[in-house]
């Protein structure tokens, strides 16, 4: 009897299948442009993203110019403990962490409240133009912004003339390395936030705006109406941000700190990802700088998948994927 019960049920499997299988090629045949349209992308994809992936076997290679990547000698894990038993991987992966760190802390709320902010302004064109000097600063190029950096911040720029008058004496601001953790994290905020605030000033814009009509009738103040209605709106776009945001931790940019590091500012300014660059490309350590970033991209992906079980478990089942 069981025999005749499981060969029925196997004809409905495949007959399923068979069914489920023709309507995924109807579609595709009846939507084919989409598919063409996104063949570049995928593409460029693959020959840009996936392919160059082969390089990560030199962090597990001991590579020799003449025999390239394939032939060169397998040496395994070496590079990752030679950076693990370097005396510099506390200070560099501390200041990278705290750089970081410190940044999301800061930064994450600004674009939040820059994008309430906004929802509340009902005229069209003074809405218009703070948006337009809250985005300009994105365009600025890091070397551009960098730049002025040092010439706001130096002994004789119009700064240290203020403090001048009530010190007597100059800030050295960009060789102190007290002041270079604050210096880039708030310049990268003025930078960004208003940019990365149109993701949430979009979420917002889907507001229904009866519900802010009937809010006023019950009675409900600003404060109680951006808490019970606009902070549910963008909360699912906020965990993703945040998500992403804490992903990235690790990943901090290499420009900027490049740019602002100076021989006197060493010591907070050196992040993993300077340091690849200096023993990698500028040393000619290919090997053990390809296993330094690619050390830190595996914390990133632990950070990232913990941040999303945290956020689900926090958000009822809501995360990233």
């Amino acid at each position: 009897m069981n025999e005749l019960l499981q060969i029925d049920k196997e004809p409905k499997v495949n007959n399923r299948k068979a069914v489920l299988y023709k309507n995924k090629i109807s579609y595709i045949r009846n939507h084919y442009i989409i598919y063409l349209l996104l063949m570049p992308a995928v593409i460029l994809t693959f020959i840009f993203k996936y392919i160059p992936m082969y390089g990560i076997a030199l962090a597990f290679k001991d590579y020799n110019y003449s025999k390239g990547i394939l032939g060169s000698a397998w040496v395994g894990f070496k590079y990752f403990e030679q950076f693990l038993n370097s005396p510099n991987f506390g200070t560099i992966f501390m200041n990278t962490f705290l750089l970081s760190a410190y940044g999301l802390i800061l930064g994450f709320p600004v674009p939040i409240i820059l994008a309430i902010m906004l929802n509340q302004v009902q005229r069209a064109k003074i809405k218009k133009t703070i948006q337009l000097i809250l985005y300009a600063p994105n365009f600025i190029s890091v070397v551009v912004v960098v730049g002025m950096l040092y010439l706001l911040l130096s002994s004789e720029g119009p700064i240290n003339r203020v403090v001048m008058l009530i010190t007597g004496h100059p800030i050295l601001f960009m060789s102190d390395p007290q002041y270079f953790r604050s210096i880039y994290i708030l310049s990268g905020i003025w930078q960004g936030a208003g940019w990365s605030s149109i993701i949430y000033a979009a979420a917002l814009a889907g507001v229904d705006t009866q519900l802010y009509d009937a809010a006023r009738i019950d009675g409900a103040t600003l404060l109680q109406r951006i808490w019970y209605i606009e902070i549910p709106t963008i909360k699912p776009v906020i965990v993703i941000t945040l998500i992403l945001a804490i992903g990235g931790i690790m990943g901090i940019g290499f420009e900027k700190a490049y740019l602002m590091q100076t021989g006197m500012n060493t010591s907070v300014s050196e992040i993993i990802a300077t340091y690849t660059y200096k023993v990698g490309l500028q040393g000619g350590d290919y090997s053990f700088g390809t296993a330094v970033g690619l050390f830190n991209s595996l914390i990133n992906l632990v950070l990232l998948i913990s941040a999303n079980s945290i956020a689900k478990l926090l958000n009822e089942g809501y995360g990233l994927y």
